[in-house]
């Protein structure tokens, strides 16, 4: 197992809490599960969410919200967050799938697959954000909860790692978009990239980069998404 890096001084006071957790512990929930996602932004890959259920009663240190750490850091600590957690589950949605369904449906069907792989039936769901996207009636959202709550923390450092390393195995396989550093995001390099050589087979071609690409005859994809933005 790799060796975790000491805790930079920057991130020492900015541990997440079981605070969430332990209000619907005692109110006689016992699986709680944390779900993050992944990729939501990115131009090419899957939208990748974990759903993770960490453990009453033992503790693990230096986990953080994935942003906050290094890739580095979040490869060293992935190891030991997974065998930490109670359970914890993944699910992908795909390019095309991004593509058909939108980004809201997308979520939803992202979500469904993880909670669906976990092994345990969940009494309440932990999220990121506003936006109640499991819709399975028990639901809390919390703004900015991959930085406060632990088991959100907790998926979102799996969820990171799990995608940024299906990114690097797929580099290999579409070479010259660089896959391996930008993970699918939109940088100058996969701009350039894709007015060379076009989309490969794993690029969102209902993104707005499409209009940029009017040389390869493949029309942008428009279709207005169910939450009100236009991809």
């Amino acid at each position: 197992m790799t060796t975790v890096p000491v805790l930079r001084q920057a991130l020492k006071a900015k541990a997440p809490s079981l605070q969430y957790e332990r209000e619907l512990w005692d109110d006689g929930k016992p699986v709680v599960v944390g779900i993050d996602e992944v990729g939501k932004g990115a131009w090419a890959g899957p939208l990748t969410l974990v759903a993770a259920v960490v453990p009453p009663d033992r503790r693990i240190y230096k986990i953080r919200d994935s942003k906050m750490l290094t890739e580095a850091e979040r490869e060293a600590l992935f190891d030991r967050v997974a065998d930490w957690c109670r359970a914890w589950a993944v699910g992908h949605a795909t390019a095309a799938e991004c593509d058909e369904l939108g980004m809201s449906a997308a979520q939803r069907l992202a979500a469904d697959r993880a909670l669906d792989g976990l092994g345990l039936e969940p009494d309440a769901v932990l999220l990121d954000g506003k936006w109640d996207f499991v819709g399975r009636g028990i639901s809390r959202t919390i703004v900015k909860g991959d930085a406060s709550c632990l088991s959100i923390a907790a998926a979102s450092l799996l969820a990171k790692v799990t995608r940024d390393r299906m990114m690097r195995h797929l580099g290999s396989a579409h070479p010259g978009y660089d896959f391996e550093f930008n993970k699918g995001y939109p940088c100058p390099r996969h701009r350039a990239a894709l007015r060379g050589l076009g989309p490969s087979a794993i690029h969102r071609r209902s993104w707005a980069f499409m209009d940029d690409l009017v040389w390869t005859g493949l029309p942008r994809s428009r279709r207005p998404d169910p939450q009100g933005q236009l991809f």
